[in-house]
């Protein structure tokens, strides 16, 4: 006689994992950004960069007491000279802050705790443009002390604060944006100092591309945002010339870092 075995319905008592789901980061975006700024300044090359953005704007403050004119230079005079050095260092900041990951090779462990990649390009974006408006205001507080002990008077003819703030975190993006494209701290800092430069060498030589200069002309455009002086063509110059020189190097730079393996 044959006996016949029944089909087994037990089943695996081990249930299957839950797929991972990136509807939403437990990590907030506040801690994201005090995360980002920790890390520009734990480094000894972000502390360093800072200090010494902060220390230049105290030199020059004292400089222009020992070389300045007898009756003591107004403030607006000391703010103008000591945010001109650090017009040009701001972008250098944000060059780091975006070349972190690739340069110190700790983009594993952030793009796997963080699997959004543009919650961590906008971290940098905020964090640098934090710093950015640290360092403004020291230039400030070093531009008041100045002004304070020279004797001069707390005027600012030929100067915005609003603009010089404005123009400040724009050149901070341009940095983000650079080094966000290049994934290359020294290669970003080169591009960010010598093709600005160069444009504006090429431009200088014709008069049909200062024509051009004038949209295109990032350094020339802020001029009359830092001096108060915009008018509504200003504005369309500085919206053109901010599109090419940090909305097109950032749309390049955030593809790439969407899209680069990490390794």
């Amino acid at each position: 006689m044959t006996t016949t075995t029944a089909p087994s319905t037990t089943t695996d008592p081990t249930p299957a994992p839950a797929p991972i789901g990136l509807a939403g980061d437990r990590i907030p975006f506040v801690r994201l950004v005090s995360i980002e700024l920790r890390k520009m300044v734990d480094t000894r090359a972000g502390m360093w960069m800072l200090i010494t953005m902060a220390a230049i704007s105290f030199l020059v403050a004292g400089g222009l007491l020992l070389w300045g004119q007898d009756g003591g230079e107004p403030f607006a005079s000391f703010l103008g000279l000591i945010v001109t050095p650090t017009m040009i260092l701001l972008p250098i900041m944000g060059i780091m802050s975006a070349t972190q990951e690739w340069s110190q090779r700790t983009g594993l462990a952030t793009f796997s705790l963080v699997p959004r990649r543009g919650r961590v390009i906008a971290a940098k974006v905020a964090a640098s443009l934090v710093l950015s408006l640290v360092l403004l205001v020291a230039a400030g507080i070093a531009a008041m002390l100045g002004t304070l002990l020279g004797g001069g008077e707390f005027t600012l003819t030929g100067v915005s604060l609003a603009g010089v703030v404005l123009a400040g975190l724009l050149y901070t993006m341009q940095g983000v944006a650079f080094g966000a494209a290049f994934l290359n701290t020294p290669i970003a800092i080169v591009s960010s100092l010598v093709l600005p430069t160069v444009w504006t060498v090429l431009t200088a030589m014709s008069e049909r591309m200062s024509d051009v200069a004038r949209w295109l002309d990032l350094q020339l455009v802020t001029g009359p945002l830092t001096e108060g002086t915009m008018t509504g063509e200003n504005w369309g110059q500085l919206a053109t010339a901010t599109a090419v020189w940090v909305g097109l190097p950032m749309a390049i730079g955030t593809y790439r870092i969407l899209t680069r393996e990490v390794k």
